[in-house]
């Protein structure tokens, strides 16, 4: 019984951190500008970024994924999906974590749908869950922050960045993205 309770106290704290509240959610024109700003971003800074933009069914966008944690953690984030330039729909990114962590991270994630098939799953799953739906094969930069096109093969492929660049040894597994209003 105590094992429930903390359980369900844990549970319930997650989700308090993880809901923003209502008046500070993003407006449809700041996601629009954060998700562009974000693309552009990445376009500048590696090579072969657009080019394997432009092989992409879709691209989904989350500017800002915030995870924070003391214990237990989470993170949250919205964001946009892109197709051919243009916003389509919003979604939000969340996901709980135990275990030892400490601090607050702000980060950029990308997932590109390179197949159609891999974009349809995505688009007719209500609440896509990283891992269970569909896995996201983390891109890494090579040398001369390039991104090799040619040797990229997964129907999904994620980039996640730090204000500082490209993180490294990092996972999505988890993560589970589902479509909001705006």
């Amino acid at each position: 019984m105590v094992r429930k309770v903390v359980w369900l106290a844990l549970s319930l704290l997650v989700a308090v951190v993880m809901s923003p509240p209502r008046s500070e959610a993003a407006s449809a024109a700041e996601i629009d500008a954060s998700v562009h700003s974000s693309l552009e971003r990445f376009y500048r800074s590696f090579r072969g970024a657009r080019e394997l933009a432009d092989k992409a069914f879709g691209i989904l966008v989350f500017p800002s994924v915030v995870k924070a944690g003391f214990g237990i953690g989470g993170e949250y984030g919205e964001g946009a999906l892109v197709v051919g330039g243009k916003i389509r729909s919003y979604y939000n990114t969340i996901s709980a974590s135990v275990g030892f962590q400490l601090g607050v991270q702000s980060r950029t994630v990308i997932i590109m749908f390179m197949t159609e098939p891999a974009y349809y799953q995505f688009r007719n799953t209500a609440g896509w869950k990283i891992g269970v739906d569909g896995s996201v094969a983390i891109v890494t930069v090579g040398l001369g922050r390039s991104i090799d096109t040619n040797k990229i093969t997964s129907p999904v492929i994620g980039f996640v960045l730090d204000p500082k660049g490209l993180m490294y040894n990092l996972t999505l597994e988890g993560s589970k993205i589902t479509q909001i209003s705006r």
